[in-house]
């Protein structure tokens, strides 16, 4: 008699108690892992680039304030801007330039901020341009 040759033929063992795996779980045991969770998006995170913010200095400053009052002085008609502020970034030094297209509802001075005909707020630090278009 071979070896082996007793049990070759015998059907494969069931066991009764527990469930066989399924073909998910059983291959999920054998998939590659990630030793320092996070790491990918760490890495990620410290490439991503940000933009500093631009002081305006005096004249630019002075301009801004000329486009505001032209801005004021047509608030009741609702006009249409083009506006470029800063926008913080939330996980690290600086942020991002954006720019907004639309109708000016008001200017909320309590909160100083910019409202815009669909509820868009801008704060009033962050802007360095305004176009008003006429």
């Amino acid at each position: 008699m071979e070896s082996y040759d007793d049990i070759i033929n015998l059907p494969h063992y069931e066991p009764k108690h527990h469930p066989r795996m399924s073909m998910w779980n059983r291959a999920a045991q054998f998939a590659p892992f990630a030793a320092l969770t996070g790491y990918d998006d760490a890495i990620l995170e410290s490439g991503r680039l940000t933009d500093k913010w631009i002081d305006l200095g005096d004249s630019g400053n002075e301009e801004l304030d000329r486009k505001m009052e032209l801005l004021l002085s047509k608030i009741s008609e609702q006009p249409y801007v083009i506006i470029e502020y800063f926008v913080p970034d939330k996980h690290k030094d600086g942020g991002s330039y954006q720019s907004y297209t639309g109708n000016v509802k008001r200017i909320d001075e309590y909160e100083h901020a910019i409202v815009m005909t669909d509820g868009k707020r801008i704060q009033l630090r962050m802007i360095i341009n305004i176009s008003v278009i006429l």
